[in-house]
């Protein structure tokens, strides 16, 4: 690989006899990996129905490698059961290293596509708040149906300038992720289109947006909270330089430690500009250490202080009037609903988990789960909450074995035959829902959301 010449003489520098080594391996080809949907299935449960050749990531509990001139995990139907997250290993690293618990409030501020905000929801379980931001709207559909796909409700999606949601949010989360748009030094191996985007750009206009961005995210954070910062370059000044400018806004907030694997680097504080020796803990991963394509992680927290008052108040629902179509589909959900948490915008249905924020006034993408659109005389229910529920949450059933050709049919949207009772099916594979289907006298017509489904 011809890397650009002032690139060269900057890893040349941080290096030092190390750096034939990374060159060396930019020639090799890079790894690819999935991530477990704990939200869905424990790992040891989908070792047991695996379909791939795995290597497990050291660094991750549920990431795995895979090879991808053997497997090819996007075109199999776990993968749109929402089984797993298609996902490079390194990146894998600051989601990981971020301490979810249930109940958290979390933030994942520069989300898009959604493989840091999956596995945040997935550790959520169902109970706490993600709020997945991203200021560009056509990179937030993708992030949408990632998180469709895993199943999750307890999230919202914004479209906000990051200084936007300082405004609402200040002293509000439990836990925040910066993976920061960055200059993607580490994914020059993947594609040369970001050597040319380097040539372009550079570093110094990344590192003027983290600064930007972390000015604003600070403030979110609640004390006593924790935050991950991370990117996907190698550059001090985009790295443990953005860190020293971190710590300059808010004097409340130091470096934590994290447990590391033993091939990550540490942190450096020599490529810093304070000689804070506390930038060690935070972890390098190089592409010439590990199977990975390198990141930087460091993990922060904000110190307990008197200071913890946040002025955002609870999302205030409109409550629905729900007709009797709609009383009687959900009737056949075996959730216990609070029915005064369902809402209606334009004609689509949705419900809101308990301890939402309030959110009115920013640009919002999707607020909690949508349930489905209410059409004169009759209820559609939507993808999302097809792959929200438990194959026993639903009273009509139809699962297909992983073998069964009809699964693949289903998944291009064609018309099987099954068995059952007339009416709404929620279609399975291996017990685990895909999608809707409506079954009449032994054919069911099907409703598999037509821009996910499996091409050829």
């Amino acid at each position: 690989m011809e890397l650009p010449k002032l690139y060269e003489k900057n890893m040349r520098t941080l290096l030092q006899e190390n750096f034939e080594a990374y060159e060396a391996c930019l020639d090799k080809s890079m790894y690819h990996g999935i991530r477990i949907n704990t939200s869905k299935i424990s790992v040891e449960d989908f070792l047991k129905i695996n379909p791939f050749k795995l290597e497990r990531v050291p660094w991750c509990d549920n990431g795995f490698y895979y090879d991808e001139t053997v497997d090819k995990p996007s075109k199999h139907p776990y993968y749109y059961a929402g089984l797993y997250y298609i996902q490079e290993p390194s990146a894998m690293t600051p989601a990981s290293v971020l301490p979810i618990k249930p109940y958290d409030k979390v933030l994942d501020i520069c989300a898009a596509p959604g493989g840091k905000s999956t596995e945040l929801a997935a550790r959520l379980g169902g109970k706490g708040v993600l709020l997945s931001n991203d200021v560009s709207a056509s990179r937030a559909k993708a992030l949408l149906k990632n998180l469709e796909v895993f199943g999750i409700t307890n999230y919202i999606i914004t479209n906000e300038n990051t200084y936007k949601l300082a405004e609402r949010f200040t002293n509000y989360f439990d836990k925040i992720l910066v993976d920061a748009p960055c200059s993607g030094e580490g994914m020059f191996r993947k594609s040369s289109s970001m050597i040319t985007a380097w040539e372009n750009n550079g570093n110094e206009m990344f590192a003027d947006m983290q600064r930007n961005i972390l000015s604003d995210v600070v403030k979110m954070l609640k004390p006593g909270g924790m935050m991950v910062y991370s990117t996907c370059t190698f550059a001090p000044i985009e790295n443990e330089q953005s860190i020293e400018y971190l710590l300059s806004l808010d004097e409340n907030v130091e470096i934590a430690s994290f447990d590391k694997y033993e091939d990550f680097d540490n942190g450096h504080p020599e490529w810093g500009n304070t000689g804070n020796n506390n930038l060690s803990r935070a972890a390098r991963l190089w592409p010439h250490r590990i199977k990975g394509e390198g990141h930087f992680v460091c993990l922060l927290k904000k110190k307990e202080s008197a200071d913890s008052y946040s002025s955002c108040g609870l999302y205030n629902i409109k409550r629905a009037k729900l007709d009797d179509t709609v009383r009687d589909f959900l009737s056949k959900i075996k959730i216990d609903f609070d029915y005064d948490r369902f809402e209606i915008n334009n004609d689509k249905l949705y419900y809101i988990p308990d301890d939402f924020p309030d959110i009115r006034g920013l640009r919002i993408m999707r607020t909690g789960l949508y349930v489905g659109d209410i059409k004169k005389n009759r209820f559609e229910p939507s993808q999302s909450l097809a792959m929200s529920l438990k194959k026993n949450e639903f009273d009509n059933v139809i699962d297909l074995d992983i073998n069964d050709d009809r699964v693949i049919k289903y998944l291009k949207c064609e018309t099987i035959e099954a068995e059952g009772k007339d009416g709404w099916a929620l279609v399975c594979v291996s017990s685990y829902p895909l999608g809707w289907g409506k079954l009449k006298n032994g054919i069911l017509k099907n409703k598999y959301l037509t821009g996910w489904r499996l091409m050829s």
